[in-house]
């Protein structure tokens, strides 16, 4: 069996290999300044799960710059994504989401704009932006689904309904915005049954033409969340990495073919991840779910 990675994708359709520039816009998020709670999800980290983003204290011209300064070795005169990757990256006033997003676009460097946010944070007015960056060049709306379980959705506070969720599909899909789906394996109280569900569930919406990618991420238990102190508390199992790999490769066979795949795994930050500590050495994840879906 193969998938469609994001590598194949971005070759395709740019010619060459593509970098993401993970960029903080200043934002904050209505799990966080109280509009729904101000705790945040129970999984997120103080930085929103931006902790590989630029430092907010530059402009986003001098963000894209030091990303590029970043991956100077690894490519020149390369081809970039801005990823706006910290918190809630829809929630604020169009006008000033306008001047950032417009200023990432402009940069003759950036051949795509990736932006992570909720479902519940996309207003008309915001809609009308996206549609109208997108004529400029590729717009990705990357959603936090993570579950569809209402039970598991309450727990880790995601403050949203799967109605929710469906809606913001559907206004991107009309206005033809590329909408990436977020899904966490291994959240507490969810057994295997469970997260294939919502692994199928995104691959409905794939047929459908709806969702045109998907990332796969490990429950990471990091440092100074409530997930952590739960974690502490032995309240929170986290899978082993056989058990893991094999998940998402039944996982892969529930996809559609022609779904991208942007993550398999994921990449935590090794200066607060505690567990599982496995999921540090991601060549070797990456290893054996390559040898496992190459035996499937």
């Amino acid at each position: 069996m193969e998938y469609y990675s994001v590598n194949q994708y971005l070759k395709e359709r740019f010619g060459q290999k593509v970098y993401k520039i993970a960029l903080n816009g200043g934002f904050t998020c209505p799990n966080r300044d109280g509009t729904l709670d101000t705790r945040g999800c129970i999984f997120c980290s103080g930085a929103g799960s931006g902790d590989f983003a630029e430092s907010v204290s530059l402009s986003i011209t001098e963000q894209i710059e030091c990303g590029k300064k970043r991956l100077e070795k690894k490519i020149k005169n390369g081809k970039y994504i801005a990823y706006f990757q910290a918190f809630t990256n829809t929630y604020a006033p169009v006008e000033r989401l306008r001047e950032m997003f417009f200023e990432a676009v402009r940069h003759p460097d950036i051949v795509l704009l990736s932006i992570a946010t909720r479902p519940d944070c996309l207003p008309e007015e915001v809609l009308l932006l996206l549609e109208e960056l997108n004529r400029i060049k590729p717009v990705w709306v990357e959603l936090g689904l993570q579950t569809i379980h209402e039970k598991t959705a309450v727990y880790i506070r995601r403050g949203y309904g799967l109605p929710v969720f469906e809606r913001a599909v559907k206004e991107l899909s009309k206005r033809g915005l590329e909408t990436i789906v977020h899904v966490i394996l291994g959240l507490p109280g969810e057994g295997e049954k469970e997260m294939l569900e919502t692994v199928s569930y995104v691959a409905e919406h794939a047929r459908a033409g709806e969702i045109q990618g998907i990332k796969l991420q490990l429950l990471h238990v990091l440092k100074d969340t409530d997930l952590a102190r739960e974690y502490e508390k032995g309240l929170v199992p986290v899978l082993g990495m056989e058990e893991y790999i094999s998940l998402v490769c039944k996982c892969l066979s529930i996809l559609p073919e022609t779904l991208v795949i942007h993550r398999l795994t994921g990449d935590g930050d090794k200066r607060i991840l505690i567990a599982p500590e496995w999921s540090g050495n991601k060549k070797l994840v990456m290893d054996k779910i390559n040898k496992c879906i190459k035996g499937l």
